[in-house]
């Protein structure tokens, strides 16, 4: 176990310190990694787990690191994950809020376009692998087809879990009587399983949990500190999805509030687009630039723990329960559905990632063709990848 929790640690800090783009890239990172490279799972159990993450709230990436950790080694694993993951970038957004100053002074805005290039490759390599394994017939392609066109025509965030619901629903109808017939040949497993029942109870514990650290800050008039902190965990709690959906909420609990200053809240913003790893790090900066319980490192960690507790939390109660679920026949066709949906959900991102005005031109575009297929073919390290693109934006900008 000790050596399953190190593993978990090394390969996700490796993730933590290279995965740049946004919780979208991630999804490439990471299946690259513990997928393609690792094989530490399978291409149809990392969509079961991304479609599980989308509907939890809190960091959407972090989350399915760490269920990828638990896969591989636990419950410390997990924590080991998560804590490899966040790490890199929760120190460095720290440290600005300190006083070390702007990344973008120290190097410019190249190295960060090449980011995005890297970025855009990954995405679209992930998104080959995970339509040849998920949707390999049309019904699957058709759900995928469907999210992609709904997702693209309404790309609100609060869209992607509805759209995964319905791609669940659908799939539990069409697959139902295929994944019966499957479950025929593993009669014993599948009664064996039933007998073990659904662990509702875990889940019911984490959901009042999650509901506590929501309600009681709001209820009990503490100082600012507490204030601050309650602030955040109600965005850890309260949003879905992740990434850029998080700051309305942060705003609204510390520039809206006069705890942090309008130009101090952009200037953290700016910095955590040019940092790997999860978005939510963000809390780090607030938590520290608000010099939390009298201490700008102590106030950072503070900020780090209450946004992502609410999110991990949940994770642990309702992980127990998706695993039991995917036993049953209705559970395992809709799996299927959401699985495809998973699918035109990453298109419908990669599809905004290339329309959104940062990219363009004839040589962003061969660039990440050479970068995809250097991907592909396993010509270089996704991470040695990630570094030439960032040199070679900083060197063409």
């Amino acid at each position: 176990m000790q050596r399953g929790m190190l593993e978990c640690f090394l390969v996700s800090l490796k993730l933590g310190l290279t995965s740049f783009g946004g919780p979208v890239a991630h999804l490439g990172y990471f299946r690259e990694t513990y997928v393609e490279r690792g094989k530490w799972l399978s291409e149809k159990r990392f969509a079961e787990l991304l479609a599980l993450t989308q509907f939890l709230p809190g960091p959407a990436s972090s989350q399915l690191g760490a269920a990828i950790g638990y896969e591989r080694a636990g419950w410390l694993g997990g924590l080991a994950a998560w804590f490899g993951f966040t790490l890199p970038s929760a120190l460095v957004m720290i440290a600005f809020a300190v006083g070390m100053g702007s990344i973008q002074d120290w190097f410019g805005m190249g190295w960060l376009h090449g980011l995005k290039l890297a970025a855009v490759a990954v995405v679209a390599v992930a998104l080959l692998g995970m339509r040849k394994g998920l949707c390999p017939r049309w019904p699957e392609m058709m759900l995928a087809l469907v999210a992609l066109v709904v997702l693209s025509m309404a790309p609100m965030v609060w869209m992607q879990p509805l759209v995964i619901l319905m791609g669940g629903l659908l799939g539990a109808a069409v697959f139902h009587k295929e994944e019966l017939g499957l479950m025929v040949e593993k009669s014993a497993d599948a009664e064996h399983d039933k007998g073990r029942g659904i662990p509702m109870r875990g889940l019911l514990i984490a959901s009042l949990l999650m509901v506590a650290m929501i309600v009681v800050p709001m209820i009990v008039q503490g100082g600012r500190d507490a204030q601050a902190t309650g602030g955040l965990f109600r965005a850890g709690a309260l949003v879905f999805g992740g990434g850029h959906v998080v700051l309305p909420l942060l705003e609204s609990s510390t520039v809206d509030t006069g705890m942090v200053s309008k130009d101090t809240f952009l200037a953290g913003y700016g910095a955590a687009q040019a940092v790997p790893g999860p978005l939510f790090t963000f809390a780090g900066f607030l938590g520290a630039s608000m010099g939390l319980f009298g201490n700008a490192w102590l106030g950072g960690a503070v900020g780090i723990v209450a946004i992502f507790l609410p999110g991990m939390v949940l994770l642990a109660g309702g992980l127990p329960v998706w695993n039991r679920l995917k036993h049953f026949a209705w559970a395992r066709a809709g799996v299927r559905g959401a699985n495809a949906t998973v699918v035109g959900l990453l298109a419908a991102a990669l599809l905004g990632m290339l329309t959104g005005g940062s990219i363009g031109g004839l040589l962003d575009g061969v660039g990440i063709l050479l970068l995809a297929l250097a991907i592909y073919f396993k010509w270089l390290p996704v991470w040695l990848l990630v570094i030439i693109a960032a040199a070679a934006g900083g060197l063409l900008a």
